[in-house]
């Protein structure tokens, strides 16, 4: 049996911020974790990509640790990949970012993706 999978849009290697926490916490949990950033070139160990869409799995989740401006961007690019859900993370949300998101079919979730997988961010 396959493990569930996870991309985390915004990921760092800074583990104060919650992006790095939450690629901990489904690491914990026996996810296959993807970081996705810009920049990064590994986060937790793991490969980190440019884009959704470069990831080479199908995706479970899709979890956003960005402004809502490149929320708006991003979520483009995960439709044309697919999810069965998005999660839209505490400063990640927003009303528009929500509707755009099912509009283009996914099926956004508003709340802590970390709390979700039963981790306590508070405690990572």
């Amino acid at each position: 049996m396959s493990k569930p999978t996870i991309a985390i849009i915004g990921a760092s290697a800074n583990r104060e911020k919650f992006s790095n926490k939450a690629v901990r916490a489904y690491l914990e949990q026996g996810y296959d974790v993807y970081p996705v950033h810009p920049t990064e070139e590994a986060i937790e160990g793991l490969q980190v990509y440019r884009s959704v869409v470069d990831i080479p799995a199908a995706l479970d989740r899709v979890s956003f640790y960005v402004p809502t401006t490149v929320g708006l961007r991003v979520v483009e690019e995960v439709a044309r990949k697919g999810c069965k859900e998005l999660w839209l993370n505490p400063g990640a949300d927003s009303p528009d970012l929500y509707e755009r998101a099912q509009a283009l079919g996914l099926n956004p979730i508003v709340a802590c993706s970390i709390v979700a997988v039963g981790a306590n961010p508070d405690a990572m």
